[in-house]
């Protein structure tokens, strides 16, 4: 294995776990991020934090992003884009909006540089194991001679075509998350409502057809009472005016529905409260608490990292 200098930009939540598995391979890794204190979640760090993002991008030819908003990509890329060439990579993994992944990407590729828009999804707990999925969009060539870097840091890796395509399969997928997450919430109260135990409940839907990925993670941190999933109340606005901006053309009833409770429980709830707290507010107005036994306060994922593959 070529040993390769990477540079990381936006130790998150989520970006500190991506971090943490780039950190246990033997590439060389260099990270930065404006607030310092993110770097006490990072292990195995054996160079210092780049002083800026100048720094970081003269010592790397790979550049991975993974930040909050498209305007804080926007600001990343206006920077280091002065000192890319044509050996660099930029690598984006935040959830961004399609067109101007498409105008940045168009920026990076007239300094002779390589782009792949590498958005991730499946929750901060497989993020950490490293069995998070990637949605990829670029060039095949350019998907094909990353793979290996991509298999460092997540497992079911989908190729989907032009710059554009994954930053719109990303934000199409978390909208349909945040409709489960309603939905949960509302089958819950019901059931509990009509005196089913909730443990029972969650059983019994997770063999059913109404199933998804949101009841076998999410459901179980509420009914625990923590609510811990590591995504906030911001992230779900900015991803649903991504999506109702996509669908601008269509009349989208759910997505105008999600804009208004979402909206409506940042201003009670404060927008940096976890996704999943939208549920306090069908409690609140059901004056019902949604409680069972035996399930956790955080996710984990048990699975171990998989060897990453091509679906």
């Amino acid at each position: 294995m070529t040993v390769k200098s990477i540079g990381f930009i936006g130790i998150g939540n989520v970006g500190s776990n991506l971090a943490n598995n780039l950190l246990k391979s033997k590439h060389n890794i260099f990270v930065y991020d404006k607030n310092i204190k993110s770097y006490s979640k990072l292990i195995n760090l054996k160079n210092k934090p780049c002083k800026n993002l100048e720094e970081l991008t003269k010592k790397c030819k790979i550049i991975i992003t993974c930040l909050p908003s498209p305007k804080a990509v926007k600001n990343v890329i206006e920077i280091i884009s002065k000192n890319l060439g044509k050996n660099h990579l930029w690598i984006e993994m935040s959830t961004t909006d399609k067109n101007e992944m498409i105008r940045l990407s168009k920026i990076i590729n007239s300094k002779g540089a390589e782009v792949l828009e590498c958005p991730i999804t499946g929750g901060e707990h497989r993020a950490k194991s490293g069995n998070i999925s990637i949605l990829v969009a670029g060039k095949k060539s350019t998907f094909k001679k990353s793979f290996s870097i991509l298999s460092l840091l997540g497992y079911q890796i989908l190729y989907c075509g032009n710059i554009g395509n994954a930053s719109i399969l990303k934000v199409i997928t978390n909208y349909l998350a945040s409709l489960h997450l309603l939905g949960i919430g509302e089958a819950l109260t019901v059931a509990k409502k009509n005196n089913i135990d909730l443990g029972l409940a969650f059983k019994a839907i997770k063999i059913s057809s109404g199933n998804s990925f949101v009841n076998e993670t999410e459901t179980k941190v509420i009914l625990a009472g923590s609510y811990d999933v590591g995504f906030t109340m911001d992230l779900v606005n900015k991803d649903i005016n991504l999506f109702n901006k996509l669908g601008k053309n269509i009349k989208l009833e759910l997505g105008n529905y999600l804009k208004n409770k979402f909206r409506n429980g940042i201003n009670i709830l404060g927008k940096r409260s976890f996704s999943t707290s939208i549920i306090k507010l069908i409690e609140k107005d059901a004056k019902i608490k949604l409680r069972a036994k035996n399930f956790p306060k955080q996710l984990v994922d048990k699975q171990k990292k998989q060897k990453a593959i091509e679906v």
